[in-house]
């Protein structure tokens, strides 16, 4: 993995403010050249630090208008179960392994909160979930 430069993070921070920036845009606010943008952007694509580019939608206009964050413990070695059983519900947007009390994040997004419940139901339900705690997202202040 390519290693990150003062630049290359402005960049990535720019590039997550407003992905579809103008080059010449994000070279004045970085105080660089165009062609360095373009270049560092071709080396973040390359490299797979930039996975690729994505649209964002307002919340309060998104049809999967439930989000949640779901902390889920796994019993014993039965963690790679737990993660196929959960990449099976495509409700889960995310997933991650962590440390500490918890071995799993899950994002969760759903239509309504009767489907919401359904999903933490099947979630409870696969082998070797033993405990989760899962929070309702009310607003996205910074993303």
């Amino acid at each position: 993995m390519a290693v990150l430069d003062d630049l290359d993070r402005r960049l990535l921070a720019a590039l997550r403010e407003d992905g579809r920036a103008p080059v010449a845009s994000l070279a004045r606010t970085l105080g660089v050249a165009r062609a360095t943008v373009n270049s560092r952007i071709d080396r973040l694509v390359s490299s797979g630090i930039i996975v690729g580019f994505s649209v964002r939608v307002r919340d309060e206009l998104e049809p999967l208008a439930i989000h949640a964050i779901s902390l889920i413990e796994v019993e014993g070695r039965t963690t790679d179960d737990v993660i196929r059983g959960l990449r099976g519900l495509p409700e889960v947007i995310a997933l991650h392994t962590t440390n500490g009390g918890w071995d799993l994040v899950a994002e969760l997004r759903t239509e309504s909160l009767a489907e919401f419940d359904r999903v933490l139901g099947r979630i409870r339900s696969i082998e070797g979930v033993v405990n989760s705690e899962t929070s309702l997202l009310l607003s996205s202040v910074l993303r």
